[in-house]
């Protein structure tokens, strides 16, 4: 049997990037996925490779900032597969200036998606993990359930130009350890896992100018080729690491290895 067989999966920002390899990880041991994407393309695409691996998916599309999205997100599982057992808050973007420059739009636009949408969705979470709790508990069984909140080494240590990225990264890192403390009577691991440098359209090195457009905002994405070089340089491991790996380490607090593992952090760092 597959160690995710019949769990209901819940992954933000799975279109694309690490997300959409956390998705096909998943649904790979068997559970079933609920797709999300700013954009229906995208994450209609994970859903249909999802299918062909022989699980089950289905796309809640949307910003993940919009203030009914919680809900409908919840919903969606609920509706489709009757329940929840993991939830990855993952969708995210960078917006990136320095503090004396940087806009009240650019603050709140990433403390929005980086923050208040976990907070929002595990709020919208409860109920569902409360009655299933109560349910495992009439019957004298103990199910584990999952959350993976993903952080970033600037919400550990800080980075130049990144005081909304790393203030809200920090932020859910302080919200993964109350929920540990809240949830652990639910039979809930709440874990993080922040990431170093992970190869995505975000930071692909490149010398031509980039940009993606996020909810109307035309943002620059990549870096220049002798960043990537400096980094790899200082990087234990010698380079950054892939979507698959990234991957990886979100599956480990999603698998039944780790049912007795809660409230913690770990670095996806290559070793810095």
């Amino acid at each position: 049997m597959k160690k995710l067989e019949g769990k209901v999966a819940l992954i933000t920002g799975s279109g694309r990037g690490i997300g959409r390899e956390v998705a096909l990880k998943l649904a790979s041991e068997g559970a079933r996925v609920v797709v999300n994407d700013l954009d229906a393309e995208p994450a209609n695409e994970v859903v249909e490779e999802i299918r062909k691996l022989g699980s089950q998916a289905v796309a809640c599309i949307g910003s993940v900032t919009a203030p009914d999205f919680a809900e409908r997100f919840i919903k969606t599982a609920v509706d489709n597969y009757q329940g929840i057992d993991i939830i990855v808050n993952n969708a995210g973007f960078t917006w990136d200036n320095v503090i004396q420059k940087m806009t009240d739009e650019q603050w709140y636009a990433i403390l929005d998606c980086h923050l208040t949408a976990p907070f929002r969705i595990l709020r919208a979470a409860y109920p569902v993990f409360s009655a299933q709790a109560k349910a495992d508990a009439a019957a004298g069984r103990e199910v584990m359930r999952k959350v993976v909140n993903i952080s970033s080494g600037a919400g550990l240590n800080g980075n130049t130009g990144q005081s909304n990225y790393s203030a809200a990264k920090a932020g859910l890192v302080g919200l993964t350890k109350t929920l540990s403390k809240e949830w652990g009577r639910l039979k809930v691991n709440v874990n993080c896992v922040a990431f170093g440098w992970i190869e995505t359209r975000l930071t692909e090195p490149t010398t031509e100018a980039k940009t993606i457009t996020v909810e109307g905002r035309e943002l620059k994405v990549g870096v220049g080729p002798h960043i990537v070089q400096s980094f790899s340089q200082r990087c234990p491991l010698g380079r950054p690491g892939n979507v698959r790996e990234a991957a990886g380490s979100i599956y480990l607090y999603c698998a039944p290895e780790s049912d007795y593992i809660s409230g913690q952090v770990v670095s996806v760092s290559g070793g810095i």
